[in-house]
């Protein structure tokens, strides 16, 4: 194993690493994401510059980040450290409208949107996540990562990296469907992994380039651009419609009631600009309605035999 480079950058705020990163991390048992008790993140991703392990150091409270990065990509995730802790974030225009709203941005006030700039890291998980349950999509990518991802460089033992682009596409489809992954979603990855050089421009366009680049492709829509503006883009304004659960929650928290898509639309229209804050503000809040009746069962993609 070779020596980590480093990096010591100093943030004008506090950094809570666990808030400031949580949206990357696919579930509980997300093999490419891990935080420590000691206030660690660690992540392993494909960059443009090859496969990497990124390991950030912030003690709670402080702005002081240690930075220690492994393989090809090392270099790049290091340069990528100020964007990915929300460093390029711009909150100065942001006014809660709402008591719930205010509170929250007094609980979290050196939050800031990430933006990793890996467009294709963001999708996968992403499309996989389409049209099921959380339990059900981190279970699907926890296998596909582990099955097809990379052994992580570094002294991170069980952390692999996600697939490149190109291992996307080789998965066979009995494999995706072994995870779970039905042939809808499976073919969206793979379609999309043939237009990845294409698709990671779109972290050097506009936000509105990028979003078209990704929804001229069948499978993605305006969720799944969402969830990768949020992350791969450091977009404040991309809320999550289509959603099971947003608009049900943020209605229910902002008005006592859960709202569709358009009430949500008509709530947030305020905070235009500024939507996905106050989406991630309630959500790290807590703000939840309350949730009854039995977990949906997860579903099985594989043929049954016949007798």
């Amino acid at each position: 194993m070779t020596a980590p480079v480093t990096r010591l950058w100093r943030s004008e705020r506090e950094i809570a690493l666990r808030a400031q990163l949580g949206a990357f991390r696919r579930g509980g048992g997300d093999p490419t994401s891990r935080f420590g008790r000691e206030g660690s993140a660690t992540r392993a991703v494909q960059t443009p510059q090859g496969v990497g392990t990124l390991h950030l150091v912030c003690r709670p409270g402080d702005a002081e980040v240690h930075a220690q990065a492994w393989g090809p990509g090392g270099p790049w995730l290091l340069e990528s450290v100020p964007a990915l802790l929300g460093d390029d974030d711009d909150a100065s225009g942001f006014v809660p409208h709402h008591d719930l709203v205010a509170d929250a941005w007094r609980r979290f006030p050196h939050w800031r949107v990430p933006r990793s700039g890996l467009v294709f890291d963001a999708l996968a998980p992403a499309v996989i996540e389409q049209k099921v349950t959380g339990h059900e999509a981190f279970a699907g990518y926890r296998a596909l990562v582990l099955r097809f991802g990379e052994v992580a460089p570094g002294p991170f033992p069980g952390l692999m990296a996600p697939p490149t682009a190109a291992g996307w596409a080789a998965i066979p489809s009995w494999a995706w469907l072994q995870a779970s992954v039905d042939g809808a979603r499976s073919r969206t990855v793979v379609r999309a992994a043939g237009y990845a050089g294409r698709l990671e421009e779109g972290a050097h366009v506009s936000v509105a380039e990028a979003h078209r680049r990704l929804r001229a492709l069948p499978g993605i829509g305006i969720w799944t651009c969402a969830e990768v503006a949020q992350r791969a883009l450091g977009d404040p304004d991309s809320v999550s419609f289509g959603d099971y659960h947003v608009a049900k929650d943020i209605g229910w928290a902002l008005t006592g009631a859960p709202v569709d898509d358009d009430g949500l639309a008509e709530l947030l229209e305020p905070y235009r600009g500024h939507r996905y804050r106050v989406q991630q503000l309630l959500g790290m809040a807590g703000h939840h309605r309350p949730r009854r009746g039995p977990r949906m069962a997860p579903r099985t993609h594989l043929p049954t035999r016949t007798r």
